[in-house]
């Protein structure tokens, strides 16, 4: 299939499709970080390129729920969260057959529909809790691959006793943080990288016209 994978500069999801044989290729304003095909540029310039498949991961800054609260307190951050909306619409509206959007907990879910599943990397052989939404066009939910022992409520080695990420303050925490677990990249590219007309078990969750959705008032 050819493949896009949108707003990843490290390649990870990218290079677990290629290993798989797919002509996948990445896009980010951002150098990728590790050699492959890679277009550094907006998104927006590409998504009419014949795609069979899009892998998309709008930055969360303007939409995690996390951060929502800052909307009320510094100027100009409200209309930032509009864009960031904006512009995951216009992903999901993108002319491609087969369409996943990724995010952690976010607005999303309350201005435009609510996510189709969300996973943790424990599911997938990670030591680490991070909540991970998926809004799927014509694309089954993921399936576990190597879930660890526990539930929600175990530390994961990522996590300080309250819960919170052990990770501390740097100029890259963002991009660290960001990053796609390995275990999810290669969950994806195994499952969604499947031919629909010949696997059996392939399950669409929506239809394009599905897929579009309709924004709502409020966060």
């Amino acid at each position: 299939m050819k493949v896009l994978v949108a707003c990843e500069y490290s390649g990870k999801v990218r290079d677990a499709f290629i290993k798989r044989g797919h002509d996948a290729m990445s896009c980010d304003l951002l150098p990728t970080d590790a050699p492959g095909p890679h277009y550094q540029g907006d998104v927006m310039d590409i998504l009419n390129d014949g795609w069979d498949l899009m892998i998309a991961h709008p930055p969360c800054t303007y939409l995690a729920v996390s951060g929502l609260h800052w909307n009320k307190r510094v100027p100009g951050r409200a209309e930032k969260t509009e864009e960031a909306l904006s512009f995951v619409q216009a992903l999901m509206d993108a002319p491609i057959h087969r369409i996943a959007i990724e995010n952690p907990v976010s607005c999303i879910s309350s201005r435009i529909r609510k996510p189709d599943q969300i996973v943790q990397p424990w599911w997938f052989g990670h030591d680490a809790s991070k909540k991970t939404c998926f809004w799927l066009k014509n694309l089954p939910a993921l399936v576990e691959t190597n879930r660890l022992p526990g539930d929600d409520k175990t530390r994961r080695a990522n996590q300080t006793a309250s819960g919170q990420n052990k990770l501390g303050p740097s100029a890259d925490r963002w991009k660290i943080r960001s990053e796609t677990y390995q275990g999810i990249a290669d969950a994806m590219a195994e499952q969604w990288g499947r031919d629909e007309s010949t696997n059996p078990t392939w399950l669409p969750h929506l239809t394009t016209e599905q897929g579009a959705g309709s924004r709502q008032r409020d966060c």
